[in-house]
């Protein structure tokens, strides 16, 4: 009788199904993670935004007159614009580009955040008075 060295073609085939099976869990699960991670970009140059727009209130006792809009560089994923502003009310909008497109976050004067979300998977938040930053819909 001569010793066996290796393996089976059954004990390979089991060890391939089983990485198989691991897989398709974890990869849905990493690209879950990795847009969460990527709503915390938006949330930030909200967040940034308003305090420069307060900071210039407070020095010009006006809104106006402060530029936000900012395209997303080639490594980002949220452009902000000012939608709505006014001598004494802003609104800033964060939307989604490249990979997070479907993603729309606001903030307004009163620190109301909202959420638009149409990508697939991902909905707005019920009710919507706050910003999206994990599946299904949880703020």
């Amino acid at each position: 009788m001569r010793n066996q060295h290796g393996f089976t073609l059954i004990e390979v085939m089991i060890a391939v199904a089983i990485i198989g099976i691991l897989a398709s869990i974890a990869i849905p699960q990493y690209a879950d993670y990795v847009t969460r991670s990527r709503l915390v970009e938006a949330q930030s140059k909200l967040s940034d935004t308003r305090v420069r727009l307060e900071q210039f209130f407070v020095n010009n006792r006006t809104y106006l007159g402060f530029t936000c809009t900012q395209a997303a560089a080639a490594n980002e994923n949220f452009s902000i614009a000012c939608t709505t502003q006014t001598a004494s009310t802003f609104t800033i909008t964060a939307t989604g580009s490249n990979k997070m497109t479907g993603f729309s976050f606001t903030l307004d004067d009163l620190n109301q955040k909202t959420s638009a979300i149409t990508a697939s998977g991902w909905s707005d938040p019920s009710p919507n008075n706050c910003w999206v930053s994990k599946k299904p819909n949880l703020c």
